[in-house]
């Protein structure tokens, strides 16, 4: 079973790019179970068909201790299994805390278990690392693999540089590795160019271009996955060819940050900045 977490810049596309993935797995054959690490719960929604998702810290509000599987999980597209971590009351306590709550009872309930026959777990992650329950798939080895979704945008790629180091400082005690950046197309000058050169440098690989198009809007406003939605799609494609990618990927690596200064002169040096 392969535990990945997909991280990213807020905004940046990163619960729709993960559910469009697991969907192209999932067609594909994988069974696959998505864990939302993210207080709004809206990481399984397109699986599910836009159905409500009870999160577990909402169901361990309402319930209490004594719950089982069947409480906090649904079976959505392609019988994927799916999760919400969910959050805290509004000003009330650390949104992480819901990570870490929702992993450790996912295993005292054996989710993970052999018997379930999971050959990928996914954790759709907020993407602080600075914050303890964040960073807590890469800081207690609940994921092996990392893949950073991120843009053209000076922002998006600051933020996954430093996921980045997030990762080297989990690196030796997790034994988590950087599979690459996944570029969720912004359409920006250079962009493509300019996340392989970014990927180049951090010594990874830019596993995927996703192109932009407006079909991913328009499953989304009918809450499917592309594949779901419109699977003759050339979109629906490019998130199986990323799926493809993912499945066979075999380069795994701990990534070397970039300073300030050498971010700022590759987004000058393919003309962002000018």
């Amino acid at each position: 079973m392969r535990k990945i977490a997909i991280y990213g810049k807020g905004g940046i596309g990163k619960s729709t790019t993960t559910q469009n993935t697991v969907a192209g797995l999932a067609e594909a054959g994988k069974k696959v179970m998505v864990v939302g690490c993210d207080p709004k719960a809206d990481s399984t929604r397109l699986l599910l068909g836009g159905l409500a998702q009870k999160s577990v810290l909402d169901t361990l509000r309402e319930e209490g201790e004594d719950v089982d599987l069947d409480d906090v999980l649904r079976e959505g597209f392609a019988q994927t299994r799916c999760v919400e971590s969910g959050g805290p009351e509004p000003g009330v306590g650390c949104a992480g805390r819901g990570i870490i709550t929702s992993i450790n009872l996912l295993e005292q309930l054996g989710a993970y278990e052999e018997e379930k026959n999971l050959d990928y777990v996914f954790y759709d992650v907020l993407g602080d690392v600075v914050c303890g329950g964040f960073a807590m798939p890469i800081r207690e080895g609940k994921a092996q693999e990392i893949y950073i979704v991120v843009s053209g945008e000076m922002m998006a790629m600051y933020a996954a540089n430093n996921i980045c180091k997030g990762i080297v400082k989990f690196a030796e005690a997790g034994g988590v590795r950087l599979g690459g950046l996944i570029c969720n197309s912004r359409r920006v000058d250079n962009e493509e160019e300019m996340i392989k050169a970014l990927a180049g440098r951090l010594g990874t690989q830019m596993i995927y271009f996703v192109p932009r198009d407006n079909m991913v809007q328009k499953a989304e406003i009918n809450r499917k996955t592309v594949i779901d939605f419109e699977p003759a799609h050339p979109q629906a494609d490019h998130y199986r060819n990323l799926a493809k990618r993912i499945d066979e990927n075999d380069m795994f690596v701990i990534p070397k940050p970039l300073s300030i200064d050498a971010l700022e002169k590759l987004l000058i040096e393919y003309g962002i900045a000018n």
